[in-house]
């Protein structure tokens, strides 16, 4: 029975993956999405140590789920919020279904602890590599050794212009600039003149790709600004606080992530400005946000399957030389959560795959 439910979810999650290369190229109009978000998984306490330590004592340091003949390695920006625990999740469970062994290496924001990560786990003779890509200068160069090295290398979440010239077989995740045409659209679609675009991250391009396929779309004027890391909403708040005291033309704020969409929330309500908000990404209290009204929308990316779906495309061209995508990345989205489908999204953000 074991063997049947593995077989039964390689063919599912290739399914979905079929269904997310037919579904159009980067071009495609984002859609209406059902769910995204999640609850926080607890991480290894000595994953994300620093970057000064061994490779070696960062591989054995990490949790490892489920046994096998094979270990794939996760290696990602990632820290232990809401966002990147949903990642994890989806990665552990397709661990679990093919029964191999997962190294999951969350890198804290931090490209030079992802670089250590990589060069340890090719040292290791690791089975494959799944890592985002948030900053590709100093990532392409040790995955590109990897794929030289004989290793699958799948990229996922960040770094959908990039996975080609490292020679990854396919990315999965979402085109960030499409993403961003959406949100342009649908600000222009409530007729607001002027939108903040406010970054979690300097160096992470995919934020950046955000903020311009907004500017792409939206027919008023964009402002971009750092506002500061989610691990400090007060400097998120304080900061957008300021940038809508300054200029009253702002009338809407897009955060590129899920705390500082609600860090802008707050700012505008403290200031006093009825200003429209977007944001990325699911957590539970962007939702109840959504639910109530007080955001527009957030961009769904589906986090689940960027951990679930590179575990088993690796499984499958480990095994069965098996490869998707065509060339083409796997797109996981975006689609839209707003207060129309926000309670059918509640459900699944609970149980920790949304």
């Amino acid at each position: 029975m074991t063997k049947l439910f593995r077989w039964l979810a390689i063919l599912f999650a290739t399914t979905l993956v079929a269904a997310a290369c037919s579904s159009g190229s980067a071009s495609d109009e984002a859609g209406e999405s059902t769910g995204g978000g999640d609850d926080t998984v607890e991480s290894t306490d000595d994953a994300s140590g620093s970057s000064g330590d061994s490779g070696e004592d960062n591989v054995e340091s990490v949790e490892q789920t489920q046994g096998g003949d094979l270990t794939f390695n996760m290696i990602t920006h990632s820290d232990d919020g809401p966002f990147w625990s949903v990642v994890k999740r989806g990665a552990e469970a397709a661990a679990a279904d093919v029964g191999v062994t997962l190294i999951w290496n969350p890198g804290n924001n931090d490209p030079r602890q992802m670089v250590t990560d990589i060069e340890a786990a090719i040292a290791a003779g690791t089975d494959g590599i799944a890592a985002s890509l948030p900053d590709p200068d100093a990532l392409t160069g040790p995955l590109q050794r990897a794929v030289e090295a004989g290793i699958p290398v799948y990229t996922l979440n960040s770094g959908v212009d990039f996975y080609k010239e490292i020679g990854a077989t396919s990315h999965v995740g979402q085109t960030e600039v499409v993403a961003g045409n959406g949100a342009g659209e649908r600000f222009d679609d409530a007729g607001v003149g002027h939108v903040l675009c406010v970054t979690q991250e300097e160096s992470n391009v995919g934020l950046a790709e955000r903020c311009q396929g907004l500017e792409e779309s939206f027919s008023g004027t964009v402002t971009t600004v750092f506002a500061g890391p989610d691990t400090d909403q007060t400097e998120q708040e304080n900061t957008i606080n300021a940038l809508l005291a300054e200029d009253d033309t702002i009338d809407a704020v897009l955060g590129t992530g899920p705390v500082i969409a609600i860090s802008a929330l707050r700012a505008s309500q403290a200031v006093g400005r009825d200003a429209m908000i977007g944001g990325f990404d699911i957590t539970p209290e962007i939702i109840d946000a959504i639910e109530a009204g007080d955001i527009a929308f957030t961009v769904d990316q589906q986090q689940y399957l960027q951990g679930y779906l590179p575990v088993i495309l690796m499984y499958l061209e480990v095994t069965n030389q098996n490869t998707a995508g065509g060339g083409l990345p796997i797109l996981t989205g975006p689609g839209f959560v707003t207060p129309e489908n926000a309670a059918e999204v509640k459900a699944l953000v609970a149980a920790g795959t949304r």
